[in-house]
């Protein structure tokens, strides 16, 4: 009976994998929580508006389970203040008016490894951005290399089944010794440290015109937060936010950022940055900016706001051109997400990056996390000695 060698590909129709009915709601809650900035109501205002269209549940499994369900998996928690509960002493009930639920910290820490698969995840998966820096020595990935033992080499590193097997061939079997000659050490590649300034643009523009731009420029915050915490934990990363003012907020505020009535004040965003980054005791350091472009506000000296929204301000310009060279010397480098497609505000940020020999890119919200990925792992590499 002859056998059949052919080979080829077999094509079937796509089925999706089976999901419970609180997987199917919970993929889309998280997307609807982080639109939401972490308002719990609103997010499930919109999860019924999407069921009565979709009929996303029925009878047997509700909203209100749902909600149940959260609760009990630990991803949201209710709380009560006094006149809420009834008072001191006495449990909230019908009357007593209804509880402020949250998301919790293992939603929060959710929602940042879900934007990590959505932005990094394919680009995790084609291994690549090793952090290695090309230079072998006293560090902590090992290559597979063996080479003689050195003076200052750590116990950890030696290679005991083949230095027992170099002590056998030069000494012999009878009397057994080994001494430093016949130590053997696995070499390692030394990585570096990066210190990385997260700046996000909340100014009134990130979601003006009806596009949100906000949204993807905060999943790519989460999702760097994400990557840098969990796979780079020698690395640090600070985050801050820039309007008329700016300030720094924490990982776990993230998914609650909101846009606000506010102009752009780029210069008062790189001076912080410059200011956290002074404080880091390694030397490589480097500043991300995500914004729409355009600068449209400065803090003078006596504390009031000189702003200008009718195109670019030269004064104000001139001082952002300013902050970009002093971060140049401080070898700083600035790499800018462009967000938006206007020609004028394109060429500022041209100067811009010129005037600090850093980086732009201009781009659509399409693709943002993957360069932003990619540029991380090239700027540890590139400033290297």
């Amino acid at each position: 009976m002859a056998m059949n060698t052919r080979k080829g590909f077999r094509f079937s129709t796509y089925e999706a994998p089976e999901q419970t009915p609180f997987e199917k709601l919970f993929d889309i809650f998280q997307e609807l929580i982080t639109h939401t900035s972490g308002d719990f109501d609103e997010a499930i205002d919109w999860l019924r508006e999407l069921d009565k269209e979709y009929e996303l549940t029925d009878d047997e499994y509700t909203i209100d389970d749902f909600i149940e369900e959260l609760k009990a998996k630990g991803y949201i928690q209710e709380e009560f203040d006094d006149d809420a509960a009834g008072g001191e002493g006495e449990e909230g009930d019908e009357n007593g008016g209804k509880g402020n639920i949250s998301i919790t910290a293992k939603m929060e820490r959710l929602i940042r490894q879900r934007a990590l698969d959505q932005i990094f995840g394919k680009i995790k998966r084609s291994g690549s951005g090793n952090h290695k820096t090309g230079k072998s020595g006293q560090g902590d990935e090992h290559t597979g290399d063996l080479r003689e033992y050195r003076y200052g080499d750590g116990l950890e590193n030696i290679s005991m089944t083949e230095s027992l097997k170099n002590a056998q061939i030069n000494h012999g079997m009878g009397s057994f010794t080994l001494n430093e000659d016949d130590l053997v050490v696995e070499d390692t590649q030394h990585k570096a440290q990066m210190s990385t300034v997260l700046m996000i643009d909340i100014s009134h523009s990130m979601i003006l015109y009806g596009e949100d731009r906000i949204t993807p420029a905060k999943k790519v915050a989460m999702a760097l937060a994400e990557l840098i915490t969990t796979r780079y934990p020698k690395d640090t990363l600070d985050i801050l936010v820039f309007g008329n003012d700016a300030w720094p907020i924490p990982i776990k505020d993230l998914p609650y950022l909101k846009v606000g009535p506010y102009h752009t004040n780029t210069v008062a965003g790189l001076q912080l940055a410059m200011d956290m980054l002074r404080r880091k005791r390694n030397t490589n350091k480097q500043i991300f900016m995500i914004t729409d472009g355009k600068p449209s506000c400065l803090r003078l000296p006596d504390g009031t706001y000189y702003k200008n929204s009718v195109g670019l301000d030269e004064y104000i310009v001139e001082k952002c051109y300013n902050m970009a060279r002093q971060a140049r010397k401080l070898h700083i480098p600035i790499t800018t997400f462009m967000i938006a497609q206007d020609s004028y505000l394109m060429q500022f940020i041209r100067h811009f990056t010129e005037a600090n020999k850093g980086k732009a890119f201009f781009t659509g919200l399409k693709g943002l996390g993957e360069m932003i990925f990619e540029d991380y792992e090239s700027n540890r590499k590139k400033r290297l000695k």
